[in-house]
């Protein structure tokens, strides 16, 4: 393979030009771990080194106390978290790459030891039953508090407010998270959304949240500099149980995101095996593409063969890569290069300090070592 391969060539993306089309996946680290959970100097090395992506998407940045739901993640809700996203965009801008900040509310993925004791505020007083990542250990899930409609109305807030916060911070744009059973996906779904008031019962209103929250946000970012990730086919995942009703939900919000001159949208392609069920889609990026006339990013599973095929028959602008990110920060590099892809170590995915994190090096870095060895 050249350097000519679709995943190398540059993409527009609202008014921002990057430099491929190889970008690089949110994606919980679990770094930040002091009394503020604020990114670090390590934070802004890992990001760095990685600048070489078309875009970085961050992991995952609590809009508020509320929306925690694991521990050591980075928030944007506080000024000393701004500092620390603050080293981060310097690092990658510096560094020649641009970075959107994922915006970022766990709902009922979360545990009263993150709440002082409450509970998790969720659409709905329904148990994810799966497990939450708490400072000791991955423990139960609890039935969550039902929000009212105060507590939505603050939540819209706090999502604008973290925008506020990112652009303060530098970056170049955000992404909401309204995907992998979080707060919005719960809206979504009819089995974690109970609801019988106006943000729940009918597709248009348990969808009715997520547009409350693009619309907050879009009065701080211009339209362009949004982008929104989505997970449709998701089921039996992060407390996620998909019903007849899901990817009808998917097709509505789609559609009417044509209305929106957002970013991107980021989709991902289904995380389990669900093409023996009838009502479920297992190809995400050919079902959407001829719904969703912007700019398309699809996830999950993708190499340098797939994700150079999937935009070659147009059926994705982008490809988000997750682990081959995490042992190969220079990843377009050695696509370019046809290199050898290094891999990654799951033990060191979520835990504290540079081990596994800042310590894989790039391919020319480790063929130098290699020599001189």
């Amino acid at each position: 393979m050249t350097k000519n391969q679709a995943l190398l060539k540059s993409v527009h993306i609202g008014d921002l030009e990057l430099k491929n089309r190889v970008i690089m996946a949110p994606m919980t680290r679990n770094r930040a771990d002091n009394k503020d959970n604020a990114p670090t100097e390590l934070h802004a090395e890992y990001y760095a080194q990685r600048a070489g992506a078309g875009l970085i998407i961050s992991e995952g940045s609590q809009i508020s106390k509320a929306a925690i739901g694991y521990i050591n993640t980075p928030g944007i809700y506080i000024e000393s978290q701004v500092r620390g996203w603050g080293k981060v965009t310097t690092a990658v801008h510096k560094n020649d790459g641009k970075i959107f900040l994922q915006l970022w509310h766990c709902g009922r993925i979360s545990h009263p030891k993150f709440h002082e004791g409450e509970k998790p505020l969720a659409p709905s007083a329904v148990n994810p039953d799966t497990k939450a990542y708490t400072p000791d250990g991955f423990e139960d899930t609890v039935e969550p508090q039902a929000m009212s409609i105060a507590d939505i109305k603050q939540t819209v807030v706090d999502f604008k407010n973290a925008a506020e916060n990112a652009k303060k911070a530098g970056f170049d744009g955000v992404e909401i998270h309204s995907s992998n059973g979080y707060l919005i996906h719960q809206f979504f779904n009819k089995n974690a959304n109970i609801r019988t008031d106006d943000y729940g019962g009918s597709i248009q209103n348990r969808a009715r949240f997520f547009f409350d929250v693009l619309e907050a946000v879009s009065e701080v970012w211009p339209e362009n500099h949004i982008g929104v990730r989505l997970n449709p086919s998701l089921h039996n995942a992060f407390g996620i149980i998909a019903s007849e009703e899901t990817i009808p939900t998917f097709d509505y919000v789609i559609g009417k995101l044509n209305a929106y001159d957002l970013a991107y949208l980021h989709l991902s392609e289904p995380f389990t095996d669900v093409s023996e069920i009838p009502y479920l889609e297992p190809n995400i990026a050919k079902h959407y593409r001829p719904i969703y006339k912007g700019k398309l990013i699809i996830n999950a599973g993708f190499d340098q063969e797939s994700g150079n095929k999937i935009i070659e028959e147009s059926n994705a602008d982008m490809v988000s890569f997750a682990k081959l990110f995490i042992s190969n920060p220079d990843l377009p590099e050695r696509f370019a290069k046809n290199a050898p892809l290094a891999d990654w170590d799951e033990d060191t995915f979520y835990t504290p300090g540079p081990k596994g994190y800042t310590d894989y090096p790039s391919y020319d870095a480790g063929k130098s070592k290699k020599k001189n060895s």
